[in-house]
């Protein structure tokens, strides 16, 4: 039989691997624009699927609860491992494979099988991946991003800054050398720059709206 020998472990594996990414492929933004304002986020302000986008045409109303469902995403799809027996808790595979999880769930946001794979930038499923990787760095790099937030008042500098200010936290202010965590660590920083292409362009020509939340947006 073709599956006589295959190891049922790595099916589970691809099975929970696959679950992150549905979890992040989760369009809350878009349904929530659609099902309560009958709109296409993705067809107003900056036209990205993601929460600052929301508050921004929707309001905080919508701007909220988008942006903890979409952190609780990747926070679910890393913290989902300790429901299986693959890795003793807290090894190094252990720590590897929450890595993957929490990588393949910003995937799924970003590319969402959902909504035609057009999704956000990833930053609040980011942030809930980081933070159920290390709850203690990723409030030193909220904090780096509210204060970057109130002096220029741009959410795409305030991301990108509090994510390659990570790297240097774990390293510096917590010492720690897990060598897979510093090199995530790493690749999102890079992420961040390839998802905020745009931004970035229009940072340089000075022609990037300033973060500004209509407050009384109605459905």
């Amino acid at each position: 039989m073709p599956f006589q020998n295959l190891d049922m472990d790595w099916v589970l594996k691809i099975i929970s691997l696959l679950t992150a990414y549905i979890l992040g492929s989760i369009p809350t933004s878009i349904w929530v624009g659609k099902v309560f304002y009958h709109i296409d986020i993705r067809e107003h302000g900056s036209g990205n699927a993601g929460a600052t986008n929301t508050f921004r045409v929707m309001g905080a109303r919508a701007g909220f609860p988008v942006f903890f469902i979409d952190m609780l995403k990747g926070y679910a799809a890393v913290k989902m491992l300790y429901l299986t027996d693959f890795y003793i808790p807290e090894t190094g595979q252990f720590v590897n494979f929450q890595l993957a999880l929490g990588l393949v769930a910003m995937i799924g946001h970003i590319f969402p099988i959902f909504a035609n794979f057009r999704g956000g930038k990833g930053v609040a499923t980011l942030t809930g991946v980081v933070l159920a990787l290390h709850p203690w760095a990723t409030l030193f790099a909220f904090l780096i991003f509210f204060i970057t937030l109130i002096i220029s008042k741009f959410v795409s500098l305030s991301s990108m800054i509090a994510a390659f200010s990570f790297p240097f936290i774990l390293v510096f202010a917590f010492s720690d050398t897990t060598p897979s965590l510093i090199i995530f660590s790493i690749i999102i920083a890079i992420l961040m720059l390839f998802t905020h292409q745009k931004n970035i362009e229009r940072l340089i020509k000075g022609e990037e709206s300033k973060f500004k939340v209509k407050r009384n947006k109605k459905p």
